[in-house]
């Protein structure tokens, strides 16, 4: 059987803020709304629900309003991402293809409806992994996503790579090893486990499953 590896998707395989940034913006123009969004706001909010998001940028506005805003500028930014692509790390294609030859491989993200279906089309990288999950389609949280994907798939032996703390709860919370991709958007300092670049990645899981 197929060891796995799961994927966080921003700030692990792709930064997408700048295009997200500029999308947002077009969105809340067209509506009228003065808010404005730089590429580091939004990779504030990476990692976070859909509902979390819309607390923190709206936190005065009616909840149900603000759920349904965030919601509307995630489907904008899905356009431009589908067509477009984000910003993938150095040699990632190719890492990501010799990875897929040994291992079983899949996203887990808590991001919304179309978004990792964005990175597939926009980016060309559906052929690399077999398997994904978010938070908007299941109204899971992500340890609850990341053991979804291991169940369905028969998976026995998996780790979890991701950029921010809550990727590590997250992966402990499921039972997986962490592995901190440190090139990311977030400092993870209990992690066990880093790269700070995608190379690293084969001699770190030759380390864990050496074990």
């Amino acid at each position: 059987m197929k060891k796995a590896i799961i994927w966080d998707l921003d700030g692990t395989l792709w930064d997408a803020c700048d295009r997200i940034s500029l999308a947002w913006n077009d969105y809340c123009a067209s509506q009228n709304e003065a808010i404005r969004f730089t590429a580091d706001d939004c990779r504030s909010y990476c990692g976070k629900t859909l509902p979390q998001i819309a607390r923190v940028v709206f936190p005065d506005r009616d909840p149900q309003w603000a759920d349904r805003f965030i919601v509307a500028l995630c489907d904008a930014e899905c356009i431009p991402l589908a067509k477009e692509g984000g910003v993938l790390y150095p040699h990632e294609r190719e890492i990501l293809q010799k990875l897929h030859e040994t291992y079983f491989m899949a996203i887990v993200s808590n991001c919304g409806l179309q978004y990792i279906e964005s990175f597939f089309q926009g980016n060309n990288m559906g052929d690399f992994f077999d398997d994904y999950e978010n938070a908007a389609r299941t109204g899971l949280s992500k340890a609850e996503n990341i053991r979804l994907v291991m169940e369905r798939n028969s998976l026995s032996q998996a780790v979890y790579i991701g950029d921010t703390a809550s990727d590590r709860q997250a992966a402990l919370e499921a039972g997986l090893t962490f592995i901190h991709a440190a090139y990311g958007f977030g400092a993870v300092p209990e992690a066990a486990y880093r790269i700070q670049s995608m190379a690293e990645l084969p001699d770190v899981l030759a380390q864990i499953w050496h074990a």
